[in-house]
């Protein structure tokens, strides 16, 4: 697990911070991570979390029956992850191309057809379009097993840094800034490979001064014990 630092929302830092990357990105439709995919080094995989989380919002909202019938669609996909989670990619692969790729025309063709039925400015219709304007990268994790349906899991990860924001507001400094993103990827990576990360920290704490710094990778997480 890696977090980093920027001191704003500029497209330039997500850029930076990926300059050797190559390889998949799966985000949300942040408009700072679209120069990333230009040269088609990066290729993007869209998050079907946050197109339900648009309807989701919608039905709760005016009880929409289109905005229902999306989420109920939305689900059925979500119900083959929750089967298939924890198989193998190849598996996954090929399921997804078996069982959710049929879903996934289906609810293209019923967004395309539920469109002249609605107004153009109405919020349903903004939902649809979002849809469908990023239907590839959405569709892109039928292709590799690897993927998610979704970024949840970097989502949850960051519930610790908005709590954190929360708590005590500021980190005082753009070096702050960057000691926290090390220190939250250090307490990420602890609970990823097992730790409760005040036992890890401990654990570290009480080797690192006399441990060679030349040997410092041994007191990674993933080099690392747990004990109990």
């Amino acid at each position: 697990m890696w977090f980093v630092y920027s001191p704003d929302r500029k497209s330039e830092h997500p850029a930076n911070h990926l300059a050797n990357f190559k390889g998949t990105l799966q985000a949300d439709a942040f408009a700072g991570f679209n120069r990333l995919y230009e040269k088609g080094v990066i290729t993007e995989a869209a998050c079907w979390a946050h197109v339900r989380r648009k309807f989701h919002d919608l039905y709760e909202a005016h009880a929409s029956p289109i905005a229902k019938e999306a989420l109920e669609r939305i689900a059925a996909l979500y119900g083959i992850e929750k089967e298939i989670r924890g198989r193998p990619p190849d598996e996954r692969q090929q399921i997804r191309n078996a069982r959710a790729r049929p879903l996934l025309e289906l609810l293209r063709t019923w967004f395309k057809a539920s469109l002249p039925k609605l107004s153009k400015k109405s919020e349903v219709t903004i939902a649809i379009h979002y849809a469908l304007g990023r239907w590839t990268p959405l569709t892109r994790y039928c292709n590799d097993g690897s993927l998610e349906i979704d970024n949840n899991a970097a989502e949850r990860a960051l519930r610790a840094v908005a709590l954190g924001r929360k708590n005590y507001l500021f980190a005082g400094s753009n070096a702050g800034g960057e000691r926290a993103a090390a220190m939250y990827t250090l307490i990420g990576s602890a609970k990823l490979n097992g730790f409760d990360p005040e036992a890890y920290l401990s654990h570290i704490l009480d080797r690192i001064a006399d441990h060679p710094i030349n040997r410092i990778e041994e007191l990674l997480p993933w080099n690392v014990t747990p004990s109990n």
